[in-house]
């Protein structure tokens, strides 16, 4: 037990370094990747510590793993250096002995990264997604540059000849308004100031010396306006220009939005449906054939010589018939549709275990190279676990696009980079032993 005790302080200190130092790494390639979605767009710093903190869900879903591999190289790496795994050896206790505690504890991690990926990050996922729509939605701060056209507001376009840095005073301004239907409206003025009311809700301009232009659109010869004015006050609503949170419910759950037993129900509601379809297809072929059975075809000259009652009764039948043929072809599209779909599905599904039970695999595969390295270095630790990890994150991805496409199983699709790995592993294991 002392042993093992031993061996399992030894993957302590290892396991947070690198997965902090991971999820740092994963957190700023995410801000690199979305930093032009939040700048200028006068968010407060709470928003963008919960959009990180959301994402952090699937970044610890990936982080944990590649710890789990780097700590099991540099716990081993570093007893076999010091040459501790020998004197084991010599007092025979072999790799596969010493490699028991850590795998029971690997598979407590296992199990709780689970639990994680099915009640943490769906809903984490869910709330990211609406947030970054949102962030997406806002816009830039309102900013007028002298001599251009601005339509930041919907429905007005904004000119002025002249603005000033260190104020909101404008000069020789131009404002076209075609947000009413029945009129459009040309405003000028010699100058003016802008900005937002203190809610933010609003934006208003204050207007000094002059006109108003109005038209009506309804009648371009007859009715025409034209208003001077002295002091004007102008009010438009600021809509995007502040941040607003989206209900949960505004939109549909994607699969990574679910968890595993959402997507099973999910699926059995699918394939009822396609059961459905079937059924009623079935019932409507069997009043066909119950329908063309009670024809009565007395003579071979019936065709020639039928009623018109007659006629029209075989028409009627062919038409049903035709539309039970393309009702078959429908059926059969939606069928394949549905099967899709349940794919991708089914994909999400066995990610939500194949990541997880990684974590395993990465201990048969560690425990054995970081013995034969004899190196308990963090560089060549990372080194391996970075390389094992493209592998692994290359093949997973594969695999999700196979099955997406269906040229393979999902099931195949997530678990074949496991098995594979899983036995090269296992070999090194016996190998080392």
């Amino acid at each position: 037990m002392l042993i093992y005790k031993y061996i399992l302080k030894a993957h302590v200190g290892p396991f947070l370094f690198s997965f902090f130092t991971v999820t740092l790494l994963f957190v700023l390639q995410f801000l690199v990747r979305t930093i032009d979605q939040l700048v200028g767009k006068g968010l407060s710093i709470w928003v963008i510590i919960q959009l990180i903190t959301l994402n952090l869900a699937w970044i610890v879903t990936l982080a944990v793993p590649m710890a789990v591999l780097v700590s099991t190289i540099m716990a081993f790496g570093s007893l076999s250096a010091n040459n501790e795994i020998m004197v084991m050896k010599a007092n025979g206790v072999g790799l596969n002995r010493l490699v028991i505690p850590v795998l029971i504890v690997t598979l407590i991690i296992s199990y709780l990264l689970i639990r994680f990926n099915n009640d943490v990050l769906p809903e984490a996922n869910h709330q990211a997604r609406l947030l970054l729509g949102d962030i997406s939605r806002t816009k830039p701060t309102f900013i007028l540059e002298s001599g251009k056209f601005s339509d930041d507001i919907n429905g007005i376009k904004i000119l002025a000849r002249k603005t000033f840095e260190n104020s909101n005073n404008l000069e020789g301004i131009y404002i076209f308004d075609y947000s009413d239907p029945i009129h459009k409206n040309l405003i000028t003025a010699e100058s003016g100031d802008i900005g937002f009311t203190t809610d933010f809700k609003n934006i208003v301009m204050n207007l000094t010396n002059g006109e108003i232009h109005q038209l009506d659109n309804r009648n371009y010869a007859g009715d025409y306006r034209k208003v001077k004015f002295t002091k004007h006050r102008l009010i438009f609503p600021a809509e995007g220009f502040t941040f607003q949170r989206t209900s949960d419910n505004a939109f549909m759950r994607g699969d990574r939005e679910l968890s595993a037993d959402e997507m099973r129900r999910i699926i059995d509601s699918l394939r009822i449906n396609v059961q459905n379809y079937y059924i009623n297809l079935s019932n409507e072929l069997r009043n066909v054939i119950i329908r063309i059975s009670s024809l009565e075809f007395k003579d071979t000259t019936y065709k020639l010589n039928a009623p018109v009652s007659a006629k029209d009764t075989v028409v009627q039948v062919y038409r049903q018939l035709m539309n039970v043929k393309k009702n078959l072809e429908h059926t059969q599209q939606y069928k394949q549709t549905v099967e899709d779909q349940i794919d991708m599905y089914l994909v999400e599904i066995y990610k939500k275990y194949s990541i997880p039970f990684a974590c395993i695999v990465f201990i048969l595969i560690g425990a054995p190279l970081g013995y034969r390295v004899k190196k308990g270095n963090f560089g060549i630790a990372a080194g391996l676990s970075l390389l094992f990890f493209i592998i692994y994150w290359a093949a997973l991805i594969g695999g999700e696009k196979l099955a997406d496409r269906g040229f393979i199983t999902p099931f195949l699709g997530m678990w074949l980079v496991n098995i594979v790995l899983g036995g090269f592993g296992l070999y090194l294991m016996l190998k080392s032993s």
